[in-house]
């Protein structure tokens, strides 16, 4: 990982140290997944406040903290906001086409679960 340069630097992997098991395990949690689906639909820099989540602010917190650790996300502080952003191009050229395969088959997913709903 690299290292924090102050307390409010947060750890991120460099685009050589994200592994494909760590995306894998992020992406398969459904909060986590709405959260990376949420990120590509609106293409920009999003505060935590932005999502409405179904959890507790800690656990929140550590989905977050899970798509962060896993190369999936970068974070940084802007004044007091965090903000979350997808690492798409570290993903893209690690892992050619994996996220937007994921996101189509999440989009296909929540169209058949409301089809049925």
């Amino acid at each position: 990982m690299t290292t924090a340069t102050s307390s409010r630097a947060l750890e991120h992997p460099t685009r050589d140290q994200i592994r494909l098991e760590a995306v894998l395990h992020a992406l398969a949690d459904p909060v986590r997944l709405r959260i990376v689906r949420d990120m590509a639909r609106e293409r920009a820099e999003l505060s935590c406040s932005y999502f409405d989540l179904p959890v507790t602010k800690s656990t929140t917190t550590h989905h977050f903290r899970v798509l962060r650790e896993g190369g999936v996300i970068r974070q940084t502080y802007r004044g007091t906001a965090k903000l979350n952003a997808l690492r798409e191009d570290d993903l893209e050229a690690l892992f050619p086409g994996l996220l937007a395969t994921v996101l189509a088959a999440a989009d296909a997913q929540v169209t058949r679960e409301d089809a049925t709903a």
